[in-house]
């Protein structure tokens, strides 16, 4: 297996856990922790966690945060194929994460909205056989071309290719979602993308997408994940134990798993326990990053 190509967001969270309901107005106590994150981040270190050489094609800003991020990244031995914008900061994120572990994200984009065609490099791509992109640039329509992009020319330069959706509520139209990944090899929804898409939470209902991409993995948490392949031939695995601390980057964790186990060509089941062992990695601890 070659390097894989990861395209997507990279920036600051700002993550705060906090105990019961936010008060509208009014004060409550929480633990604050400051770290890089960005699904397209998150993904390549946990690549890189798992021996995979990893590039990261994204745009920062000229900031301090986007040094800072870059930095940490480079350390971790992901290649960097970063664009600069002179003029919008580094992509930021406060994190609200309740004494369930589930988080909900205030995000400002920032750069990462200014992602265009011209970031992704025919360099970006040297020595690679596999892109991922995260569906965040897909799903904004200020990155959208740039998404769209990097898809024709992973296809251009004969690499495969797979897309994460990341965000249901931000698939206002899934028929053009699914135009946009019309002939990516694999698509990689958790179960409220999939319902997005579908209609259905059911593992069953991915069969529809078969006639748009070559192949589905579908995460469901608690409830493990599932491979359903060309011929509709549905593979699952149970979710692998864990205290479930904080959720933030648990799919893009999952994400790094399956495609690592995946390009090493092994056994759908195999694959599928790769990517549920990083799950449960990343949801047993605060942040989004190994």
């Amino acid at each position: 297996m070659s390097g894989i190509v990861v395209v997507g967001d990279v920036g600051l969270d700002v993550v705060a856990r906090h105990e019961g309901p936010i008060p509208h107005g009014g004060d409550i106590r929480a633990k604050v922790h400051f770290t890089s994150g960005g699904a397209g981040a998150n993904t390549a270190l946990w690549l890189r966690a798992e021996d995979t050489e990893t590039t990261l094609v994204a745009r920062i800003g000229d900031d301090s945060g986007g040094r800072m991020v870059k930095s940490e990244l480079e350390a971790a031995g992901v290649r960097c194929e970063f664009a600069v914008d002179p003029e919008e900061p580094t992509f930021c994120v406060v994190v609200l994460v309740d004494g369930a572990g589930e988080r909900s994200m205030l995000a400002d984009r920032a750069a990462n909205a200014k992602f265009s065609p011209e970031d992704v490099t025919e360099a970006a791509l040297a020595g690679a056989s596999h892109l991922h992109l995260s569906g965040y640039v897909l799903l904004y329509p200020s990155s959208r071309p740039a998404a769209l992009a990097s898809l024709a020319a992973a296809k251009k330069a004969g690499l495969t290719t797979s897309v994460d959706p990341q965000a249901a509520t931000l698939i206002t139209d899934p028929a053009a979602f699914l135009d946009d990944v019309r002939g990516v090899d694999l698509l990689m929804p958790n179960t409220s993308e999939l319902v997005a898409l579908t209609g259905s939470s059911d593992p069953e209902a991915a069969k529809e997408l078969l006639d748009y991409v070559g192949e589905v993995v579908v995460t469901a948490g608690l409830d493990g994940a599932s491979w359903v392949d060309a011929s509709g031939t549905i593979t699952s695995v149970p979710a692998q134990p864990a205290e479930c601390v904080d959720s933030t980057g648990a799919g893009d964790a999952f994400d790094a798993g399956v495609l690592a186990a995946w390009l090493r060509g092994e056994s759908t089941v195999e694959v599928l326990r790769a990517g549920t062992r990083l799950g449960a990695q990343a949801v047993a601890k605060v942040g989004p990053q190994p």
